[in-house]
């Protein structure tokens, strides 16, 4: 398999997936700052001009940090990236929507890349205020879930907590302070071989 991956991005997460699971794989780096999302030979990858885009054995391409995360889960289910439980699986999913849908697409994109949806400079400070905001607010919910867990997904780390780590790598790269059981979990999923080499010397 193949993963286009942009390292200060969410696909960051799904190289963590394919690293715990073992899988062979190859990564291929999308350089987004340069517009290479953009590119035809890209393009013809991922229409969406995106990453996450992972080719898979059979020469097909899928799309979307979650539909990625939950073909993962499924396809190499001895990897234990999603419980067997109907209930349980579907909280793990319920807390990554959340993650991906409100924490980074609701909150950091619109703080980070303000530039992206208004042109006023004033307004671009209070969309990165706004940003900033539900980011924060959305990080000390997903806490709450934690409770006295380690992990979201179970006695491991699984498809919510590689989503929950992209987002708070990016909310420690900007000094954000990280509730009690945010620092922990984030701190034990730097010790992990898989999210080490995931990194690769990458950074916001």
């Amino acid at each position: 398999m193949q993963l286009f991956h942009a390292p200060r991005s969410c696909s960051l997460g799904v190289r963590i997936l394919l690293e715990e699971i073992g899988v062979p794989h190859q990564v291929k780096t999308i350089d987004l700052s340069s517009g290479q999302q953009r590119d035809v030979a890209f393009l013809a990858v991922n229409p969406k001009g995106k990453v996450p885009a992972l080719l898979r054995d059979d020469g097909t391409v899928l799309t979307e940090f979650q539909a990625i995360a939950l073909w993962l889960a499924r396809r190499f289910p001895e990897a234990g990236l999603l419980p067997d439980g109907t209930d349980a699986a579907a909280r793990v999913i319920e807390a990554m929507e959340f993650i991906v849908g409100t924490v980074h697409m609701r909150g950091f994109a619109l703080a980070l890349m303000p530039g992206k949806f208004v042109s006023s400079p004033s307004a671009q400070e209070e969309l990165q205020t706004h940003g900033m905001r539900v980011a924060t607010d959305g990080l000390r919910h997903v806490s709450s879930l934690l409770d006295e867990a380690l992990w979201l997904s179970g006695s491991r780390p699984g498809v919510a907590d590689a989503a929950l780590f992209y987002v708070t790598h990016w909310a420690t790269a900007l000094n954000v302070n990280l509730p009690a059981p945010l620092r922990a979990f984030y701190d034990q999923m730097l010790k992990r071989p898989s999210v080490l080499r995931a990194l690769d010397g990458s950074s916001i």
